[in-house]
């Protein structure tokens, strides 16, 4: 997505590139989100999303480029960036011996923030038990403790590396009314996923990441809209499915030189519609 100067930006990646090695990480990475957006970054597993994630919070060391997160240089600024995000990584690791309420607090004092108030709301909110140590909690739960470290202390910036896994749905459904809640007070989010769903029904906005490139940045909106439509055939020997991108003209010429009993011609499911971008 090209920077235009009147906007007002969250984040600011131009030219990020880290490899490892002989091992592919990300390459040439630009990407903008406005203030105020919820953005999605969708892409395979392996496809180079927590390697940006990391590498703009700094807790990577990239090769070429430059982040910036709320106006300010990631790699000279990092404690004051810090300070204004809330960061969830994809696994929620924590010392197991500790209650979650420790945690919590741990959490909180890191940042030398008295966030009770609002840890304690998320706590009523995602229905988590403080008293039990981590080694006793579920995955789901688990992953509680690790949103209310990211949020109880209301950050500028949220980001987010597959949130929802591990969560059931009536628990993805709190999560996303919180996100919802923070972003009107002003929140950007930026969310990691390849849940479709979700980041069709909440993000704005979203890039889409390849084998270490961005391949897309639209609004959901327009990266939900194609020309792929999904074919199906019924003749006699059976049924035929295939998926068809050229000019519908071109498509009913063909079909008129074949013999068959029934055709359905629809749009994609999201999903497919997204792996077309992953397979292209």
């Amino acid at each position: 997505m090209e920077k235009k100067t009147d906007k007002k930006y969250a984040i600011e990646i131009q030219g990020l590139t880290k490899t490892y090695g002989k091992n592919r990480g990300v390459e040439n990475i630009s990407l903008c989100v406005e203030e105020g957006d919820i953005f999605g970054f969708l892409g395979p597993n392996g496809a180079g999303k927590s390697t940006t994630i990391r590498s703009m919070l700094g807790l990577l060391h990239f090769q070429k480029g430059e982040i910036k997160l709320l106006r300010m240089n990631s790699e000279k600024q990092q404690k004051e960036i810090l300070a204004k995000v809330g960061y969830m990584p994809s696994e929620a690791m924590f010392y197991p011996s500790m209650k979650a309420k420790e945690v919590i607090r741990f959490a909180a004092d890191a940042r030398e923030t008295d966030c009770r108030e609002e840890a304690e709301r998320i706590c009523d909110l995602l229905e988590v038990n403080k008293e039990k140590k981590i080694e006793e909690l579920s995955l789901g739960n688990r992953k509680k403790v690790s949103i209310i470290c990211a949020m109880q202390h209301k950050p500028k910036l949220l980001i987010l590396d597959e949130p929802t896994s591990g969560l059931d749905p009536l628990m993805q459904e709190a999560f996303f009314k919180l996100i919802l809640e923070y972003n009107r007070q002003g929140t950007t989010c930026f969310l990691s996923s390849h849940v479709l769903s979700e980041v069709k029904r909440y993000c704005k906005n979203a890039a889409i990441i390849r084998e270490g490139k961005i391949i897309r940045t639209d609004s959901v909106e327009n990266l939900s809209k194609s020309n792929l439509r999904r074919i199906k055939i019924w003749q006699q020997g059976g049924e035929r499915e295939f998926s068809y991108t050229g000019d519908m003209k071109e498509l009913i010429h063909k079909l008129e030189g074949m013999e068959f009993e029934d055709v359905l011609i629809e749009e994609p499911s999201l999903d497919e519609l997204f792996m077309h971008y992953y397979e292209q």
